[in-house]
């Protein structure tokens, strides 16, 4: 298991983003230099928690909660083939182009260790928004995104440090519950009474996911 890439964005100004400046930072492209990763503080505040990346809509996006976004090249490359093109590592967005796991089948709450210092976990998996399909430039994206249920996930800073591309990733912690990135994904879009099994993920799972599940828990408590 291994980075294939770590990949940063800069600001560009779009006609298909809601934020009030019209930027994104969802073009993301490899570098081949250090990259040093670090929690970025809490949502709205902080972005991105790689260096150099631009998060434009904070209010959205980054955080300390969705401080990395890593994306299976498996998945790239299944796409690849469904959409006919091919599929730069970073064009989904995200900042770790992985190789050799199966991050929608991660747990909440698993830990990978990148490199000698970085430590991370993951939180939730990635919800696809419009300006990810105008991104993309594929009619109905949002749909056949969320069809599939492989999203990629988002992960915090438990250790801080530099990454590059080619660093081992090794999962040192897998938590006792089967809350899987794809679980949580089915749960906050197609299949809602799958919410109230997210709950199990405790303390590691994305505060706005636990807020989620615990509301949708509450009436059948009551």
């Amino acid at each position: 298991m291994r980075l294939l890439s770590v990949n940063l964005g800069r600001a560009q100004a779009v006609t298909y983003t809601d934020h009030p400046q019209g930027l994104t930072g969802i073009d993301k492209r490899p570098v081949d230099v250090p990259v040093h990763v670090a929690a970025p503080g809490p949502k709205g505040v902080g972005g991105s928690g790689l260096a150099g990346d631009a998060v434009c809509h904070t209010r959205h996006h980054g955080g300390d909660d969705q401080a990395v976004y890593a994306m299976a090249r498996e998945d790239l490359d299944a796409w690849e083939r469904e959409l006919g093109r091919p599929l730069a590592n970073g064009c989904f967005g995200e900042n770790l182009t992985t190789a050799g796991l199966d991050v929608s089948a991660a747990l909440i709450g698993e830990r990978w260790r990148i490199g000698r210092e970085v430590l991370l976990e993951i939180t939730s998996p990635r919800i696809p928004c419009r300006t990810f399909q105008s991104h993309l430039e594929e009619r109905g994206w949002v749909k056949r995104f969320t069809r599939r249920a492989a999203p990629g996930a988002y992960l915090r800073v438990l250790e801080p440090g530099e990454i590059r591309a080619g660093d081992p990733v090794e999962i040192v912690h897998r938590p006792d519950h089967e809350v899987s990135v794809a679980l949580t994904f089915r749960a906050g879009t197609t299949e809602r009474t799958l919410l109230p099994r997210l709950l199990a993920a405790g303390s590691a799972l994305h505060p706005e996911w636990r807020d989620m599940a615990s509301g949708y828990a509450a009436p059948q408590d009551a």
